[in-house]
């Protein structure tokens, strides 16, 4: 039985070692987003934490979930729930980082390739679809050579943990805007030049 409810699903490693890393930035925004609905996560059977709510009072059901598995095993969390909810594809918001989007820009995309990341790969093959909308948090590029993989578990820079509030609270912000108004509106809003 399909729901008009919204599936938002944080991206990131289980585990405080992991907490403040680049890659889980994708969580952080669900925390936040989860304070805002005054909700707090709860164990469900599908190896997640979730929540319900609605954004403001009569306003969209959204299930907000943080999968407990590794990045590059989101995809069965994600698929279980939006089968336990009725959710299809087209309404699975995956948060996550994007290394090839500079630190502090926020980014909304429907479908498409995973452009590398494996928890994307991981959500596309579980849910057999790529058909499905992204929030990329841009998280920036590794510095000379240093290899991908060490970048994004590692936190945040002194100065970019400065700037790391706003960025999550974008994020959050162009969630409840693709839910809210549809992507093609959020896209307008969060990908026009800063005037």
């Amino acid at each position: 039985m399909p729901t008009d409810a919204w599936l938002v699903a944080g991206l990131g490693n289980p585990g405080p070692g992991y907490s403040g890393n680049r890659h889980n930035v994708g969580s952080m925004v669900l925390d936040l987003l989860a304070a805002r609905l005054n909700g707090r996560f709860r164990s469900t059977r599908t190896q997640a934490v979730a929540l319900e709510g609605r954004l403001g009072p009569g306003g969209p059901r959204v299930v907000l979930m943080k999968p407990l598995t590794y990045m590059n095993l989101s995809g069965g969390p994600v698929s279980a729930l939006a089968k336990f909810y009725g959710i299809p594809a087209e309404r699975v918001l995956a948060v996550h980082d994007e290394i090839d989007i500079p630190f502090n820009t926020v980014r909304l995309k429907g479908g498409g390739g995973e452009g590398g990341h494996n928890g994307l790969r991981d959500i596309s093959r579980a849910l057999g679809t790529k058909d499905y909308l992204r929030v990329r948090v841009g998280v920036g590029r590794p510095p000379g050579r240093q290899d991908t993989a060490d970048f994004v578990l590692k936190d945040f820079g002194t100065a970019e943990k400065k700037e790391l509030p706003f960025l999550l609270e974008d994020a959050a912000d162009a969630v409840e805007a693709v839910i809210r108004t549809g992507l093609v509106a959020a896209q307008q809003k969060f990908h026009a030049p800063a005037g």
